[in-house]
């Protein structure tokens, strides 16, 4: 076994990923053992991911990314001292294995910082608007937060940032991405309600402007006319998700619900 196989075990969410599992269970070969926690699925996620000799599947039913992230990391029988936390639609390339065993490992960090690589059916992008996130960390240094739709994490202790790349490329069907939408903006208006989003963002959501801005700067991010179809999706994925954050926003100003949120906050 390699020194990342000895050392980081990978831990993977699924629900319904039957177009995603194979390939991130593939890129995850070199791993002595990895952890698969799934939410219930319905279709092949189990089947799929049962017929890899690496990976123990646990089945856990869904409430929050919070808790889910914390049942795998300390109820799945973990023993190595780092996690690597893996969405089911991401892949970890070479070039990630070997820098955490080349210059993550042989430092003395509680976590690692990876940039992703976004792809739509292989076409990679030439960048993206999501950030680096922590990603690999120190089972005994990490906290779950919940952020808004997601989970987030942070370490006690150094952080080591990746040159190298998650590759990032959901192949879930277009109905499959809007339903999910739909349910992450319901969470994304309580939190902007409650004041946990830049003020400035929610003023331009209220006011209908974020949408084409983040639009035009994810064309724009993800190189344009020269990235063809794939930029394009990508440009059109980010701009009807923030509509759709707007949409929610301008209703609560509707109904009165920014007003009273606001009055709960002084009171």
């Amino acid at each position: 076994m390699s020194k990342a196989a000895d050392n980081i075990t990978p831990l993977v969410l699924t629900y319904n990923e039957e177009p995603n599992i194979g390939r991130t269970l593939d890129s995850l070969r070199w791993a002595r053992r990895v952890v698969v926690v799934d939410s219930k699925s319905s279709d092949r996620t189990e089947e799929i991911a049962r017929s890899y000799n690496n990976v123990h599947f646990a089945v856990r039913p869904f409430d929050n990314h919070r808790a889910q992230w914390h049942y795998g990391i300390a109820d799945t029988g973990i023993d190595t001292p780092f996690v690597l936390a893996l969405d089911a639609d991401m892949q970890v390339p070479p070039d990630v294995v070997d820098e955490i065993e080349k210059t993550f490992l042989s430092g003395n960090y509680s976590g690692g910082l990876l940039p992703f690589a976004y792809q739509y059916c292989g076409q990679r992008l030439a960048g993206s608007l999501c950030p680096p996130q922590i990603r690999i960390f120190r089972t005994d240094a990490v906290q779950v937060a919940q952020s808004d739709h997601t989970q987030s994490f942070t370490v006690a202790g150094e952080v080591y940032r990746f040159r190298s790349c998650l590759i990032h490329d959901d192949r879930k069907s277009l109905e499959r991405w809007v339903e999910s939408q739909l349910r992450y903006q319901v969470l994304n208006e309580k939190a902007a309600l409650a004041g946990k989003h830049p003020a400035l963002k929610t003023l331009l959501r209220r006011r209908g402007l974020m949408a084409p801005i983040v639009g035009v700067m994810a064309y724009i991010k993800a190189g344009g006319p020269f990235y063809g179809a794939a930029a394009l999706r990508y440009a059109y994925e980010r701009a009807i998700g923030e509509s759709l954050f707007s949409l929610r926003l301008i209703n609560a100003a509707l109904d009165g619900r920014t007003t009273k949120a606001r009055d709960n906050g002084n009171h």
